[in-house]
């Protein structure tokens, strides 16, 4: 069974792990050390038997909600883990009264923003350039 929680600085060393498979510019663990000492950062896991499979960020900026750090293990994909991690990610945003969301993703990852769009979030613009290794825009959407 798959269950969501916060993130907590035990779990920095396998969240970086995770980024580094999926990303070509991944967050460092110093990167999760310090953003989850931030009081408008809310970082959780997917784990499944103990073990860390996914992960996914929230940041409260000025009442708006930034979705950040998508990922998921490679062997768990294909299994809804990303889909309740974002599900949680959202619940906790309303709670605190937050209305609208945002996030960056790659404009060719059509499987990412398939899920988004699934959860309402809509295309409302373009980064050129933004992504590195390979070069590539990000899709900027939002759900409002």
């Amino acid at each position: 069974m798959i269950t969501i929680r916060r993130m907590m600085q035990a779990d920095v060393d396998r969240a970086a792990e995770i980024e580094k498979d999926n990303f070509s510019m991944p967050w460092t663990k110093k990167d999760f050390q310090e953003t989850l000492q931030l009081s408008y950062a809310f970082y959780y896991i997917a784990e499944e038997e103990g073990k860390i499979i996914g992960i996914c960020g929230l940041r409260n900026i000025a009442g708006e909600g930034e979705v950040t750090n998508v990922a998921v293990d490679r062997s768990f994909r294909r299994r809804g883990v990303a889909k309740l991690l974002l599900a949680e990610v959202l619940r906790e945003g309303k709670k605190q009264g937050i209305e609208a969301f945002t996030l960056e993703v790659r404009a060719g990852n059509e499987a990412a923003i398939r899920l988004y769009e699934t959860f309402g979030f809509q295309k409302d613009g373009f980064r050129k350039n933004f992504y590195e290794n390979p070069t590539e825009d990000a899709l900027i959407m939002w759900k409002r």
